[in-house]
């Protein structure tokens, strides 16, 4: 069983940064895959960047490129999303989650684990 807690949410002015934290708890952490969704106000949840779990392979939404890092220390038992140059339509709660990598080409992962979220506000 692994329990993730998200943290490092809260208000921003567009252009900003804000590094998210998800702490996760279980000795076997180190051998999941990790990664970070959204869900905005009345839209799906989406993804929004993955990891293996070793850390090298990492894989991002299109609309994040370039401006997101997701990174993890194992060794903490933690990963990080670090988000620079945020938008408006960055706006969402910010959901970690813990699973396998099923295809590591395309990064398509089945993710069983979820974390309550922490709410990203970015103001224009």
């Amino acid at each position: 069983q692994v329990q993730l807690v998200e943290s490092g949410g809260g208000l921003v002015q567009a252009g900003g940064s804000l590094r998210l934290s998800c702490a996760a708890s279980g000795r076997t952490f180190s051998s999941y895959a990790a990664g970070w969704f959204r869900q905005a106000p009345g839209k799906e949840r989406e993804f929004v960047a993955g990891i293996s779990w070793s850390g090298g392979n990492t894989y991002y939404a299109d609309s994040v490129k370039g401006r997101f890092t997701i990174s993890r220390d194992n060794a903490k038992n933690t990963v990080y999303l670090q988000m620079n140059s945020l938008k408006p339509e960055d706006t969402a709660v910010y959901y970690c989650a813990a699973g396998r990598i099923l295809e590591y080409g395309s990064g398509r992962a089945k993710y069983d684990y979820w974390g309550q979220g922490t709410q990203v506000t970015v103001s224009s």
